[in-house]
């Protein structure tokens, strides 16, 4: 059922943030997020019952998860591009509206070189830890592996704190114009991202733990 659940909690939840927004109701958000999260949860955990315990995933089910994981990665590309298009197609002809300059004026933009850099150097930093734990796995290595997990998700929860900390102390808002507007959508959706990520390593962490994966039956951890 969770194919249909999934649904109706998707559609209370997009309409429960319309009912936020104007009416400033937050019942129905409230119910589409409880179901929403129930879903996941359970949606999951039969998912994990039906690869790990039942033998369902087979070598063929799983060439089908891989090319699912494709298709959505694909998807998140073209997601992302659509900000920095907006981004870049404002920034390289601005317009009389926002001063014809960029930064739009009035704009103080955040230095670079700053939060925005170290931040990469903690995602960089991140990608490496979890190769590592990932080539542990596959040489059967456990606890190097849970190690290198650990500091991944460590990492992914620094990220987070950093962005917020971040936003905490830029001086514009989204609702500053195209400047405002793209920044906190392409650095909030993709913040949004590093939470779920790091979300998804530490299930996977735990899954670690309690023996669910081995050096060759292990999607569940590549798709993380």
């Amino acid at each position: 059922p969770w194919p249909l659940t999934g649904a109706l909690s998707a559609l209370l939840l997009t309409s429960g943030m319309v009912m936020w927004f104007h009416y400033n109701s937050v019942t129905l958000l409230l119910i589409g997020l409880t179901t929403n999260t129930l879903t996941m949860f359970q949606w999951w955990r039969d998912v994990i019952r039906e690869g790990t315990f039942q033998g369902h995933h087979t070598p063929v089910v799983q060439k089908g998860l891989r090319y699912g994981m494709i298709l959505f990665i694909v998807s998140e590309i073209f997601f992302f591009a659509g900000f920095f298009w907006a981004f870049y197609h404002s920034s390289l002809a601005p317009t009389p509206e926002l001063g014809g300059c960029w930064p739009p004026t009035g704009i103080s933009p955040l230095n670079p070189l700053d939060v925005p850099l170290l931040n990469t150097c903690v995602l960089l930093a991140s990608g490496v830890s979890i190769t590592w734990a990932h080539h542990s796995l596959m040489e059967g290595n456990r606890n190097s592996m849970i190690q290198a997990l650990f500091i991944t998700i460590l990492l992914g929860l620094y990220f987070t704190i950093l962005q917020a900390s971040e936003y905490m102390e830029t001086s514009f808002t989204i609702s500053d114009g195209i400047y405002g507007s793209t920044f906190f959508m392409a650095t909030g959706f993709h913040g949004l991202h590093v939470m779920i990520g790091s979300t998804f390593l530490l299930v996977c962490l735990i899954r670690q733990i309690m023996y669910h994966f081995t050096s060759t039956h292990h999607f569940g951890f590549e798709a993380a």
